[in-house]
């Protein structure tokens, strides 16, 4: 069966895609309730880095995606 990605695409699929979920689990953390309130929901972590390392991810995922390598 032949597909239209070649090898290489798929192993950056894969990266691009683990670099996603690493960005999405450092915007995890305790949630902050209703009688609670937790100052880490605004840490730098949850509101800066996180996003910015999904969003390179995905960025990178397109990059994976359209690649075409030489003959």
């Amino acid at each position: 069966m032949k597909y239209n990605l070649s090898k290489l695409n798929i192993i950056l699929i894969a990266i691009f895609f683990s670099i996603i979920v690493i960005g999405f689990a450092l915007m995890l953390g305790a949630p902050s309730g209703a009688d609670t309130y937790n100052p880490d929901i605004f840490s730098v972590r949850r509101i800066t880095v996180g996003p910015m390392i999904s969003l390179f991810g995905f960025v990178g995922m397109v990059f994976a995606i359209l690649y075409t390598p030489k003959k």
